[in-house]
């Protein structure tokens, strides 16, 4: 059950930004400009002003590193040259770096693990990357963490003291996306959101202050880092995790013939709300070449025995399906597994290179790939199904294609919409819509195709450009209060993209 081996695909989107209360900056390492000067063209002066008020990094175009420096996971956006890259070492680098954009005007995009499916994790201006954050303590039941982590790197930390946070499965998404944005994954039903074992966030605001935010201090701006996506607020530098214990997990395999796939939709999404907590299954549709017909698949992660689940999964599909495959891993190895890094060493799960974030040994892909979502709250109905599964034949050139429904509920929805900045507690499970290379003209047509019957929510993490309706589709009841939280933290939008609140 290799799941991003089987989409060739896969892949979370890596927002940076984040969370508040009461904690000033440090003083200026250099004097800021006069409130009332006007900003010039942005010289070299400026630059290495700049370069040498910061603990970490400045690359500019022209120095090594930079072709490597201003990738991202996407190679789509190779095209996108910023005026200059900041390795952040510390929240005062990051203070420094929101002070010199205030300054001189310049656009800002924020980047961690660098896999915005839209690109705005870059830009033509200043970039503040935050990878080189990446420290992970433990201690009395939580996790200290860096925003710049890795996922591959969270689980294998947290792994030898046999304990775990819920997070995605793409091993070189940062933490601060995922996070910020809600972040579901294979734990998501058993232990909940990403965002819901969020216990406080350190991050810096548009005003340079360096805020520590929880529950009782700046509680709406821990609020609306809950769920409310990455880039909004700020810049996160640290979270404080809730952790749970990282036993041993079961992964399964479920294949049915193509001629069965509306049937093994319509009754896994009647079987879905009765299935234990402690059971995660993803339905995937795929259509790669080696695979002639499309293919229908049931994967799946479980905390302990799934047999009976799985058995009341078969009946309400109504066949038997080849399977299950029961493979018994430990936390680490079945978080590799299902991350399309299994068997390799924990430096191998990450991309090559020496910039933070990266290893010398890093053998994890770059995928050029486009996607949109849906999040489903009740079940498709029969023709939805034959909808969807019509994008896969017909004629239609789906060599590439794959379609991902994962499901939600359980420990999700256990948290109200409002409790939180993630709306979708009510969500049955979220379709993902995924191409290969950046031809976009099958997704169009697909989530056109289904948006009668599955439109109206959309997933963050997942932050698709051409969505018109994007404000409620990612947000829904929670928009308004989101809004007053970005004038309060941010009123002159220094943190803005297209689809930025407010």
């Amino acid at each position: 059950m290799e799941r991003r081996g089987f989409l060739a695909t896969t892949a979370l989107s890596a927002l940076a930004a984040g969370c508040s209360s009461d904690e000033p900056a440090k003083p200026s390492r250099r004097p800021a400009a006069p409130s009332s000067a006007s900003p010039g063209p942005t010289g070299a002066a400026d630059w290495n002003a700049l370069a040498r008020s910061l603990d970490g990094r400045l690359i500019r175009p022209g120095d090594a590193s930079y072709d490597r420096a201003r990738r991202l996971y996407i190679p789509r956006y190779d095209r996108i040259r910023p005026a200059g890259i900041v390795y952040c070492d510390n929240a005062q680098d990051v203070a420094e770096c929101v002070a010199f954009a205030a300054r001189q005007r310049l656009p800002v995009a924020v980047r961690c693990g660098g896999h915005n499916y839209a690109g705005w994790s870059t830009g033509s201006g200043l970039v503040i990357d935050v990878s080189a954050m990446s420290t992970v303590e433990y201690g009395g039941g939580r996790a200290v963490v860096g925003a710049g982590t890795r996922l591959i790197d969270l689980y294998d930390r947290l792994s030898r003291e046999g304990r775990g946070v819920p997070a995605g499965t793409c091993p070189t998404v940062g933490v601060a996306g995922l996070t910020l944005g809600g972040g579901f994954g294979v734990l998501s039903r058993a232990h909940g959101l990403t965002c819901d074992v969020l216990e406080s966030a350190r991050i810096v605001t548009a005003d340079g202050r360096v805020l520590t935010c929880d529950a009782e201090r700046e509680p709406e701006l821990f609020w609306a880092c809950r769920g409310g996506g990455g880039g909004n607020f700020g810049v996160a530098v640290e979270f404080t995790f809730r952790t749970h214990e990282a036993a041993d997990l079961t992964t399964f395999d479920l294949r049915w013939p193509w001629s069965r796939a509306a049937a093994v939709i319509s009754g896994w999404q009647r079987w879905l709300p009765s299935a234990a907590d402690g059971v995660w299954t993803s339905a995937h549709i795929n259509a790669q070449p080696s695979a002639g017909t499309p293919t229908i698949e049931i994967t799946g992660v479980a905390l302990s025995d799934a047999g009976r689940d799985l058995a009341r999964l078969a009946a309400a599909v109504g066949s038997d399906p080849d399977g299950p495959n029961l493979q018994r891993r430990s936390h680490l190895a079945t978080m590799q597994q299902v991350g399309g890094c299994g068997g390799r060493t924990i430096d191998g799960c990450h991309g090559q290179g020496t910039l933070p974030g990266q290893r010398p040994t890093g053998r994890f892909p770059r995928t050029n790939y486009a996607g949109k979502s849906h999040i489903v709250s009740r079940p498709l109905s029969d023709d939805a199904i034959a909808t969807l599964i019509a994008r896969f034949t017909r004629g239609n050139d789906v060599t590439g294609r794959s379609v991902l429904m994962d499901a939600l509920g359980g420990a999700v929805k256990r948290l109200r919409p409002g409790d939180t900045a993630f709306p979708h507690r009510e969500g049955l499970y979220c379709i993902q819509y995924l191409a290969n290379g950046g031809d976009r003209e099958w997704l169009r047509g697909t989530h056109d195709a289904m948006e009668p019957y599955a439109g109206g929510a959309a997933y963050v993490n997942y932050i698709d450009p051409e969505l018109t309706s994007w404000r409620q589709a990612y947000y829904g009841p929670n928009l308004d209060r989101l809004t007053k939280v970005k004038a309060a933290y941010d009123p002159k939008r220094l943190f803005r993209f297209p689809q930025a609140i407010g």
